[in-house]
């Protein structure tokens, strides 16, 4: 095995530049992964890798969690060359609750047959290709580090199916293995595999140790090699670190040269409260606050204004995504050039989103002002998350934890105990937070209402009540709703007279429940300008023919939902959970006016609506005198079409003035 001898030992020098990579084992190397998604546990990931014959090296992979509920489970192998140049590769399974693969790669001669989802190609057989399809499995990338550093770690490496990575080293840290000795590992970036960058560190031997990342859902996911689990808090804070200096690096891009004060001329004002449409109107800003909003020939430009031409524009208030779950650092930029300047987060690590809220506050970066609804979910084969209560005393400390981190909202999860929400409300109401979120297994929508959720994510869950519909009860084909019958106007009385908030995330369901059939870009366009890591997930995936009916049903039924709690004069607050990066929050908006909106309603879902949910709305989510100057300037009339919240022109972010395309291009999308 002398072959293989050097080869690891090329790779070990060039990466950590010492000479133990494997020790005299070199011919195998076996090891495996603990998975985690929010730094809860899910599951483990091991391997083999051996040799294959002759100048040859094979890799044996088996990937498994379960992530609420959902097994997902990956099997792959590879046979590689000396320089792990893919020669066979087969990968089958699913990454992610929602993401499955089913990859071949061939090698035949100068030609490479790949085949992906039972669609076969043949490109050029390249000498220095790696073959990699997302983050996982996790063995792969200690392989893709391995190649870069034995071709000379290239500015970047080609991989197929398509596209580059980037790989940079970063940071040496320090952690004890499990028995107590401290190890340097040596700390690496690697951009282009996924949307965003990930975070990966390699021990003395070259193993590669901890993964920090997010999965094709885009949740947290990270993967830690056993005797290393402990330090897992570590790896996610210093992960963080190295996002927030790329958060740096982005706090220019896009942004116009600050001024002490600004005015905004010529424009058709919409201010999001309400009031009629001012023509020719004026906006006068003073560092991150308006100072005066109205008709031009009533406002005074004080001398020494700088000034921004905006005739046949629109201006309305920036806009808000009540249903975000800002993972990357990368969603600053999207949100900004897609016109949303406050996003509340409902579920995220910690660590994390405490440190990048702050970051983002101080001005070190860019993006919205994130407002944050703490996770919470109980023990049990479908919770989330590592934050969980599942005792009185628990929920109590929970809402403490919360409140001393800045947060607004608790956010209930699946699995919590019904016995446990009135314990979380009582508490959370006296700490001055609201409770918002799932509606717990085992209750109803109203019933959440009643022991004191203030507000529910998702149209399903009214949808499933007013349905009279349940987990075990399938959705017809010919599901119809009656709202006007006796049960339903008890059912909504009890949501009018608790003033209860939804955030319906029917973009979302959209996304889930169409026909895969149809082209995704038929009803958000969106799709196709998306980062390349992003498009093809979201590009795939529906309803098969078979359930076809029933899906388009129940969507359906989730919009009509959403009509009669309009209707009944319940709050609804636009927000995506995600989706399609940037352009969900407009997609939600046109399903609003599709469910019975008017474009003015639907923007005020995004706007001041959303400010009075959280108790902001002497604050910020209109365009008045005093308000915090957040705005969105528009290339056309949104009144007359919903659709123009997708032409943004300009966006105004706590005063400063950020031009939409260059912070699209920084992210990977196309403007």
């Amino acid at each position: 095995m002398r072959w293989l001898r050097y080869t690891l030992l090329c790779a070990e020098l060039l990466l950590v530049g010492t000479c133990n990579v494997f020790g005299a084992s070199l011919a195998e190397e076996h090891g495996t992964f603990r998975l985690y998604k929010f730094e809860k546990a899910l599951g483990r990931e091991t391997y083999a890798l051996q040799a294959g014959g002759a100048d040859r090296i094979a890799l044996r992979d088996t990937f498994l969690f379960v992530d609420r509920g959902s097994r997902v489970s990956l099997r792959t192998t590879l046979l590689a060359d000396a320089m792990l140049r893919p020669l066979r590769f087969s990968t089958d399974g699913s990454s992610s609750r929602t993401s499955e693969l089913h990859d071949t790669l061939q090698v035949s001669g100068d030609r490479v047959r790949l085949t992906r989802d039972q669609r076969s190609s043949d490109v050029p057989a390249a000498k220095d290709v790696f073959f990699i399809d997302g983050y996982a499995p996790v063995a792969m990338q200690e392989l893709l580090l391995r190649f870069w550093a034995m071709h000379g770690r290239p500015a970047a490496v080609p991989i197929l199916p398509t596209g580059t990575v980037t790989i940079r080293a970063a940071a040496t840290i320090s952690v004890r293995n499990r028995n107590g000795v401290a190890e340097e590992l040596s700390g690496f970036t690697v951009g282009g595999l996924i949307w965003g960058g990930e975070s990966l560190w390699l021990n003395q031997a070259g193993q590669l140790v901890a993964l920090v990342t997010v999965d094709a859902e885009l949740d947290h996911f990270e993967a830690v090699r056993e005797g290393y689990v402990e330090s897992l808090p570590v790896f996610i804070k210093t992960a963080a670190t190295t996002s927030l200096e790329i958060l740096k690096t982005m706090a220019v891009t896009g942004r116009q040269v600050p001024v002490k004060r600004l005015a905004i001329v010529g424009a058709t004002l919409i201010d999001g409260g309400g009031g009629a449409p001012v023509e020719d109107a004026v906006v006068v800003i003073e560092k991150d606050r308006i100072t005066a909003a109205g008709v031009r020939k009533d406002i005074l430009i004080p001398p020494g204004t700088q000034t921004i031409d905006a005739h046949g524009k629109w201006i309305l208030p920036g806009l808000w995504d009540m249903h975000a779950h800002f993972e990357q650092v990368e969603w600053g930029p999207i949100y900004l050039a897609s016109g949303v300047t406050t996003v509340r987060d409902c579920g995220n690590e910690f660590d994390f989103i405490t440190t990048v809220r702050d970051a983002l506050r101080e001005g070190r970066g860019i993006g919205p002002e994130i407002l944050m609804a703490g996770l919470v979910d109980g023990s049990g084969p479908r919770s989330l998350g590592a934050v969980i209560a599942d005792t009185p005393e628990q929920a109590r400390a929970v809402v403490a934890r919360y409140k001393a981190a800045g947060a607004l909202q608790i956010k209930l999860y699946s699995s919590i105990k019904p016995a446990l929400v009135p314990v979380f409300a009582e508490e959370a109401h006296r700490a001055g937070m609201t409770v918002t979120g799932h509606v717990p297994m085992g209750m109803t929508a109203t019933e959440a209402v009643l022991a004191g959720m203030d507000q529910i994510s998702h149209a399903s869950y009214p949808t499933t009540e007013f349905a009279s519909l349940s987990e075990r009860k399938p959705v017809p084909a010919d599901l119809r709703i009656d709202f006007e019958g006796e049960r339903s106007r008890r059912l909504m009385e009890v949501f009018r007279s608790h003033g209860t908030v939804f955030d319906p995330t029917l973009a979302l369901f959209e996304l889930e429940y169409h026909p895969e059939r149809m082209a995704v870009a038929r009803f958000e366009p969106g799709v196709e300008k998306v980062a390349p890591q992003l498009r093809y997930g979201l590009s795939h995936g529906g309803v098969g023919a078979k359930d076809e009916a029933a899906a388009t049903a129940w969507f359906r039924a989730m919009v009509a939902t959403v009509r009669a709690l309009h209707a009944a004069g319940l709050p609804i607050v636009a927000g995506t959970d995600q989706a399609v990066p940037g352009y969900s929050l407009h997609r939600e908006l046109e399903l609003y006016v599709a469910a019975g909106m008017t474009p003015m309603e639907a923007i005020e879902s995004a706007t001041s609506v959303p400010a009075r949910a959280m108790g902001l709305g002497d604050r910020v989510g209109t365009v008045r005198a005093g308000q915090r100057a957040d705005l969105v300037l528009l290339d056309a009339d949104p009144l007359a079409d919903i659709s123009a919240t997708r032409r943004v022109w300009r966006t105004v972010a706590a005063g400063a003035v950020y031009e939409p395309a260059p912070l699209w291009r920084s992210v990977g999308f196309t403007p």
